[in-house]
């Protein structure tokens, strides 16, 4: 029982002085807090240097990106100029190609025409009834210009 007394008085003896000294702010207290206040103007200056420095390579960034869209307009102005100029050229082959297909059709139309129209005359009942009106044309004077006219005589 004697040692229970004992560690009691001492436990009250200890919490007393603990309450004692517990008496506001002394002067470790306050150094204490100017050295917190100095770690912490130093700590905020540098984030705000560190926020300088990344704004400061956001702005290059963007200036990097402005750079790279100009390239990229211009680069798509060159591409959107090619397009037009072999647009244009096919264009041009297309029509000429069709110009010749046509012209190339007409002449021989024209031709194969005029080849019938000949072995017609050739190897026809034609050229015998054109040899008939050519000697009839001898006697008469009317039938002879006809025939004139029309390119028989």
């Amino acid at each position: 029982m004697k040692k229970i007394v004992f560690v009691m008085l001492s436990f009250l003896l200890f919490s007393t002085q603990s309450f004692a000294r517990q008496q506001g702010f002394t002067q470790e207290d306050r150094e204490r807090l100017v050295r917190l206040e100095a770690t912490l103007k130093v700590f905020m200056e540098q984030v705000e240097k560190r926020f300088e420095q990344v704004d400061k390579r956001i702005s290059e960034l963007r200036m990097d990106m402005n750079k790279r869209f100009e390239q990229v307009d211009k680069r798509f102005e060159q591409m959107m100029k090619f397009l037009w100029i072999i647009s244009g050229i096919f264009t041009t082959l297309t029509v000429t190609v069709i110009g010749f297909a046509y012209w190339d059709r007409r002449t021989i139309i024209r031709r194969a025409k005029e080849e019938a129209i000949e072995e017609i005359e050739k190897e026809g009942r034609l050229r015998d009834l054109i040899r008939a009106l050519r000697r009839l044309s001898e006697e008469d004077r009317r039938l002879a210009d006809v025939l004139r006219n029309f390119g028989l005589l």
